[in-house]
């Protein structure tokens, strides 16, 4: 006879409820209290502003390193260094380093924070790797997002998100895409001469998610980057002004630094400043950006201005000139800096904000006042209604962020390791903006964070080296003309317990071994059937047969939907348009052995 559970289990459920509740809810946590007074004390005094976020309402954004550095794409220029792309793609290398450096970012920065997937091309692994790869950062208290050229299609994105029953393993997901005319090797636009010509794809990849929000109700933040060369910074505004209509969130743009492959580097060398580029966005915006309320970091490193989108008229949160915005900044920075929105979860955030002005109702006042403000600033209320109506409001932050060259980040990098300052400007300037660096990489062989522009510029070149031997090209590919067995590469086979990934070869577990192999032989082969070049141009992750053929013999259909499966509606169909008609209005270029990004590093185009 089965005994009744206790009375008092329900009571202990809902005491340990609520419990949860409270901690999630709190405005800050003692973590995270000495984590930002840590990271405040870490700023150069003059970094110290009233302005400035890292310290008091952020320690800094985040990002991978070593974990997939190969690309498919050709930029020029590309940070990454000569060797980055002699490697081939492994999940479980990439999920092993993702684990071990946000864990030391956890214990250095504290529960929250913003952390980028980043290093060669995230959509050459495997939908689960990359999936497990989100989601160890998740439960490292990251926010996750995705580095991405965007030239992938519908059906990776479906096969991300999705777990096997159908259902949202990702229910949100970031994305920043990088889209621009230095890039070479993309579907449907191989050798782009105009900014104009990706517009299409831009509004394609902003459509994919579109579409999953319609048929399963993903939630997704999604980023443009584009990298700016004396080349096409007249095109920034008109970029600027079309982006800002997409539906992406965000729009970042970077001046060309000398950093990585120097085949690679702009013919014109230096030049291009945060101040080119910025007076471009509000020529092209037709308004002035105010950045001067906020501050990641050294302003000579990121400009930032906080807005929204009403309709086709970007809003600033923040006006610098606006005595009571400012007061209401300090404000929130004083008491509510300490807040960890989780984005994916805004049931969570609804709550936090409410909790916060329950216990100070006092500071309900100037946070309408300032909410006021804004809606004055959108155009007044009617305005304001008639858009949110519509659909029309959405939010939209502009930033540039200006890395530097890395001969000077070197030179800077030897004087700070000697406890010196130099004397040359430039290099004494390079100290100083990496002094107040706003974006890390961890180490955790040495438990060092690393500024973004030394792990370019000073140790990429070696890593890459390393991952070179560790993560080995086959050297012989599934598919036409081969017997369809593949010769595993180092990097398909299973480090052995207590094993660093970038410092100890790997040895094979048979049974791992021959479980990466079939899908990866089965990936590769099917994506060579459906390649006019035998394979050798852009690799596809999933079959051609779940997208479209792009080869002469004409368009695939995708296979009907599988029992379970949400049949394709509307908003998909539009979807896989969009991307039909920009990715199939010309046939690839035929691709040249050796070239960087389509293969093994080798010859670069153009050079």
């Amino acid at each position: 006879m089965t005994r009744p559970a206790p009375a008092h289990r329900p009571l202990n459920r809902l005491i340990s409820l609520l419990s949860g509740w409270e901690s999630a809810t709190r405005t800050s946590s003692p973590e995270k209290t000495a984590a930002l007074a840590l990271r405040w004390a870490e700023l150069p005094a003059a970094a110290r502003t009233p302005a400035q976020l890292l310290g008091r309402a952020a320690v800094g954004c985040e990002g991978t390193h070593g974990v997939f550095p190969r690309c498919n794409l050709t930029c020029s220029p590309c940070y990454h260094s000569a060797d980055a792309n002699k490697v081939t793609v492994d999940g479980g290398h990439t999920v092993r380093e993702v684990k071990r450096q946000m864990a030391l970012l956890r214990t250095r920065r504290g529960p929250r924070a913003h952390a980028q997937l980043i290093g060669g091309e995230v959509t050459l692994l495997d939908p689960d790797a990359h999936a497990e790869a989100l989601l160890a950062m998740r439960a490292a208290g990251r926010e996750p997002m995705s580095m991405t050229h965007g030239d992938f299609d519908p059906d990776y994105l479906e096969a991300l998100v999705s777990a096997p029953d159908g259902s949202l393993r990702l229910p949100r997901v970031s994305f920043a895409a990088h889209f621009d005319s230095l890039m070479r090797g993309r579907r449907g636009a191989v050798r782009p001469r105009s900014e104009a010509e990706l517009n299409g794809h831009r509004r394609a990849f902003v459509a994919m998610f579109e579409d999953l929000r319609a048929r399963k109700g993903l939630r997704s933040y999604l980023a443009h980057n584009m990298t700016v060369t004396a080349d096409n910074l007249p095109e920034v505004g008109r970029v600027a002004r079309e982006v800002s209509r997409m539906g992406y969130q965000m729009m970042s743009f970077q001046p060309a630094a000398l950093v990585g492959d120097d085949r690679r580097w702009p013919a014109d060398g230096r030049g291009i400043g945060i101040d080119d580029v910025w007076a471009e966005l509000e020529a092209g915006l037709g308004q002035r950006l105010p950045c001067e309320a906020v501050q990641f970091g050294d302003p000579r490193c990121n400009r930032t201005a906080i807005g929204v989108m009403a309709d086709t008229t970007w809003v600033p949160l923040l006006d610098p000139s606006s005595p009571r915005d400012l007061a209401a900044r300090d404000l929130y920075l004083s008491r509510y800096g300490g807040l960890s929105l989780d984005a994916s979860r805004p049931g969570l955030i609804a709550a936090t904000l409410v909790r916060a002005f329950l216990r100070r109702p006092w500071h309900a006042a100037p946070a309408l006042g300032w909410a006021l403000r804004v809606v004055r600033r959108a155009g007044g209320p009617v305005r304001v209604a008639r858009c949110l109506t519509r659909g029309e409001i959405s939010a939209l932050t502009l930033v540039v962020h200006a890395f530097m060259d890395a001969d000077v980040v070197a030179a800077a990098q030897q004087a700070t390791a000697a406890g010196v300052t130099a004397e040359e400007p430039n290099v004494r300037a390079a100290q100083e903006r990496l002094a107040a660096c706003s974006y890390h990489m961890a180490h955790p062989d040495t438990g060092e964070l690393v500024p973004a522009c030394v792990q370019h510029s000073v140790l990429d070149p070696d890593e890459n080296k390393r991952l070179a031997v560790l993560l080995s090209m086959p050297r012989q590919r599934p598919g036409i003309g081969s017997s369809g067995s593949a010769s595993l590469s180092q990097s398909e086979q299973v480090l052995e317990p207590g094993a660093t990934a970038l410092g100890q070869p790997a040895t094979g577990n048979p049974e791992v071994v021959a479980r990466v192999q079939r899908p990866r032989a089965a990936r590769e082969g099917a994506s060579r059937l459906s390649d006019p070049h035998g394979g050798t141009g852009v690799p596809s992750i999933l079959p051609r047969s779940h997208g479209r053929d792009r080869s002469a013999a004409g368009a695939v259909e995708p296979p009907p939907a599988a029992a379970g499966q949400h049949a394709e509606g509307p908003s998909g169909a539009r979807a896989r348009e969009l991307i039909a008609q920009v990715r199939d209005c010309c046939l690839p270029e035929p691709v040249v052995p050796g070239r960087v990004g389509m293969g093994d590093a080798g010859e670069v185009p153009g050079a």
